[in-house]
């Protein structure tokens, strides 16, 4: 077995055949030189390799006619470490860094500014993830990344940063195209089809949270077909993947949407975003013009009776009630924030009307001016004031 020392030489044996053909074989231990390949020990006694050396793979050696040609000639090695090996354990478990060296290129991470009211001063304010998919710049991310936002700004793998133009949102399925003008062609992804899914397969995610570019998860499928309704999205038509981790065989098969709490999210299919590319692309050839839309800045989902019990167990102080709009994030400087909406809140009423889903939220937020809202937080409730503002999608 070949070792490396601390000075980073091959250490291991050669059985080496005392004449061609022969059948006839001799152990020898060596050392080489990693910078040149040249031999610098070599003897018959395994006790005497230096200590501290560990195993790094398999050596593969041309053939030696005779045992005395070894000390005089220099052997002309082909070294094969672990993760080369095909026939290693190193190489058979580490598709995952395959998969991550194959998608890597194309995950960029992007960084959010807002402009301040007095000052017009640009701060960062959030950051998210997004995926190249045409080699001209375009670049799918969520609606809920670039919202409200006044630059959005792209950092490629190899530290290039560009300003991104926003080209099309889905604000009800969360979905984003934003556009990059950067030299030379871009690395993509594939979409693959998410209808191929099976539930139990493993999978990879791959993303810039916290603004720790290509940190990875993995997890396993629970669900791919989690229907919107279920989840008390009465007006969504789209089917969910229930997962921890989104990206399968360097392909997407969906883009992260929801964590609800640890092991329960959900991803939006990859199916879902090849048709909105596709709408997107007829809708701006056409010419159409995307209008403003209303926005408080939050992230919320149905509360139903089955996730109500599942926060329970996970939430000591989660509250005794069972339907409304759960809180799940709050974007920081914009009308929820400001008006006092936290984290974990539950909204139940809205100027009078009860809210038993996201959708009562989205609807009176696009139609009233001025949101009195009421959510319970623990075993209390509180009453806040919210006004939505307009914002190019």
């Amino acid at each position: 077995m070949p070792y490396v020392d601390r000075q980073n030489r091959i250490c291991g044996f050669l059985d080496i055949e005392e004449n061609e053909n022969s059948g006839k074989f001799l152990r020898r231990y060596f050392i080489l030189d990693t910078q040149d390949g040249s031999l610098v020990w070599y003897m018959d006694n395994p006790q005497n390799l230096p200590s501290g050396t560990q195993f790094v793979g398999a050596l593969k050696l041309t053939y030696i006619s005779k045992v005395s040609d070894a000390t005089k000639q220099r052997p002309k090695a082909e070294f094969c470490f672990g993760q080369e090996n095909p026939n290693s354990l190193r190489h058979k478990y580490n598709f995952i860094a395959d998969v991550v060296e194959k998608i890597a290129p194309a995950v960029v991470h992007i960084e959010l500014y807002r402009k301040l009211t007095f000052s017009k001063r640009e701060v960062a304010v959030a950051s998210g993830s997004g995926f190249v998919v045409s080699e001209d710049g375009l670049i799918v991310t969520n609606a809920h990344v670039v919202a409200n936002k006044h630059r959005v700004k792209v950092e490629l793998k190899n530290g290039s940063t560009y300003d991104a133009k926003i080209k099309d949102v889905d604000e009800k399925a969360d979905i984003a195209l934003i556009k990059i003008d950067a030299p030379g062609k871009l690395p993509v992804l594939l979409l693959g089809r998410s209808a191929d899914l099976r539930p139990g397969e493993f999978v990879v995610a791959i993303g810039s949270p916290f603004s720790l570019q290509n940190t990875v998860t993995t997890g396993i499928v629970s669900t791919t077909q989690r229907g919107g309704k279920e989840l008390g999205l009465r007006n969504s038509d789209m089917d969910y993947i229930q997962t921890d981790a989104i990206i399968n065989d360097g392909e997407v098969i969906g883009i992260n949407t929801l964590k609800v709490t640890a092991g329960i999210s959900f991803a939006i299919p990859s199916d879902k975003i090849r048709q909105f590319l596709a709408e997107s692309h007829d809708r701006q050839a056409k010419g159409k013009v995307v209008t403003k839309k209303k926005y408080i800045g939050v992230r919320m989902m149905s509360l139903t009776p089955i996730l109500a019990k599942e926060l329970k167990e996970r939430q000591k102080d989660f509250p005794d009630v069972t339907s409304g709009a759960y809180v799940i994030e709050v974007i920081a400087k914009t009308p929820a924030a400001a008006g006092g909406l936290k984290e974990h809140d539950v909204i139940i009423n809205i100027n009078g009307q009860a809210v038993t889903s996201a959708s009562d939220v989205s609807d009176a937020i696009k139609k009233d001016s001025t949101l009195r809202v009421v959510v319970r937080r623990g075993n209390e409730d509180a009453v806040l004031t919210i006004i939505p503002e307009e914002i190019d999608p």
